[in-house]
């Protein structure tokens, strides 16, 4: 009898197996997830600050995954699970299955502190994204016509908390902007009265990276004339005022949330399945511990058989990417009859953009810290074959053309629905 396969999530692993998966005989694939488009982070800040377009890093799943006759897209997000009965309830209805697969990937973590998540700006999906680009344009216009200098201060003080890669890139992008856009586009603006800080709770940039990584990023930001606090601890954001846990004090309307993920839970899935973050316990073969046949891949599992990574993988793309491809080569083996395999990570390296023709690539094996010029093509080409469709690589491809040659982009929209209270929609009290 034909399998049926569930697979919550389409980012990086989601897709993966499901594209492993397609035209497989004796098995059947539902994609569910509760975008009907996948989309591609990594260059989520390029949205955000009106360098891409959100068709840039997007394609619907349903073209995505058009003539693969043993695949569906089911559009809905999940609400419970029913382990036992092989069964698991969305927002758009029922859906059995044989094997189910999770791949939800990651939320934002505002680490309990209610007013950061009802007034900061976080960046984890297109929504947003596009909501910071709103943000920061409509800041932007407030600072031209406000008469009160303290407000306009806080108008044009931007503070990014997290010192990752996404907190180091919107950073740095940020300050190009200021440099080359601002004094051109808001002439009524000094951009030497724009202030953008960097507040990070550990003592470097970029923790997973190398040091040499983390001291280039640091003197670059720096140089930029990026304020880069280390060891500044957020503790709350009241009236727009930003307050460290050391007592010191950033009065600001801007504040940008980069500063950690955790990972979704379940109804019905059993406490003793998660683990640190909230993510899923699995065996070496990406299956939830405690259960039988439902699975966990990417962002939201934590593996700590792999002897290299005893404390679980990183959540990084790659990890979600290879884990997809190896569940996928095990539910073929389980079809056949054959034994499956354990799960072993391939590090190819980390890497991270600073600003234009500037970037840095930590590459193992043998171990190479390549910065510069040449780490941001490097970044550039990955990035770019890392998008899902041709078409999305030609669009960026132009994109990042006219960028670099003019230091300019034309996608400073403020685009927001006719049916939204606009005022309420950017937080504006």
């Amino acid at each position: 009898m034909q399998k049926e396969v569930v697979i919550i999530g389409g980012g990086f692993a989601g897709v993966n197996l499901v594209q492993r998966l397609a035209n497989l005989s004796g098995i059947h694939v539902t994609l569910v997830d509760k975008n009907n488009y996948n989309f591609f982070p990594p260059l989520l800040y390029q949205v955000a600050t009106g360098f891409l377009e959100v068709s840039n890093i997007s394609y619907p799943f349903r073209k995505l995954l058009r003539g693969r006759k043993n695949i569906s897209f089911r559009f809905g997000e999940l609400q419970k699970i029913f382990p036992s009965e092989n069964k698991l309830l969305l927002s758009t209805g029922e859906l059995k299955y044989d094997y189910l697969v999770l791949a939800t990937g990651t939320e934002s973590n505002y680490f309990g502190i209610e007013n950061i998540r009802k007034h900061a700006i976080p960046m984890k999906t297109v929504a947003d994204a596009l909501e910071m680009r709103n943000i920061l344009l409509f800041r932007t216009e407030q600072a031209t016509f406000t008469t009160d200098e303290a407000e306009r201060k806080k108008l044009t003080t931007i503070v990014i908390a997290g010192g990752g890669p996404t907190g180091v890139e919107i950073a740095g992008m940020l300050a190009e902007m200021r440099k080359n856009i601002l004094e051109k586009d808001y002439p009524e603006l000094n951009p030497d009265r724009v202030k953008i800080y960097l507040v990070v709770g550990a003592p470097v940039l970029l923790p997973p990276m190398s040091k040499e990584t983390q001291q280039y990023a640091y003197e670059e930001l720096t140089r930029m004339g990026v304020e880069v606090k280390l060891n500044k601890l957020v503790k709350d954001y009241v009236d727009d005022t930003v307050i460290f846990a050391d007592g010191e004090t950033i009065k600001t309307k801007l504040l940008l949330w980069t500063a950690g993920v955790t990972a979704k839970t379940f109804d019905g899935i059993p406490q003793e399945s998660y683990g640190k973050g909230r993510r899923l316990l699995v065996d070496e073969y990406n299956k939830v511990q405690g259960l039988q046949n439902i699975f966990a891949i990417g962002d939201t599992s934590l593996q700590t058989t792999d002897t290299k990574w005893p404390k679980g993988h990183p959540q990084l793309a790659q990890v979600a990417i290879q884990q997809g491809k190896n569940l996928a080569r095990n539910f073929k083996s389980l079809l056949r009859g054959k034994s499956l395999t354990p799960f072993s990570y391939h590090d190819k390296g980390s890497m991270a953009i600073i600003g234009r023709s500037k970037a840095a690539a930590d590459i193992p094996r043998p171990l190479l810290h390549i910065k510069g010029f040449i780490a941001w093509v490097m970044w550039l080409i990955v990035h770019l074959f890392s998008l899902i469709h041709y078409r999305n690589r030609i669009k960026t491809m132009y994109n990042w053309t006219v960028a670099y040659f003019t230091k300019d982009q034309s996608l400073r929209l403020i685009i927001r629905p006719d049916n939204h209270d606009y005022n309420d929609c950017l937080r504006l009290q």
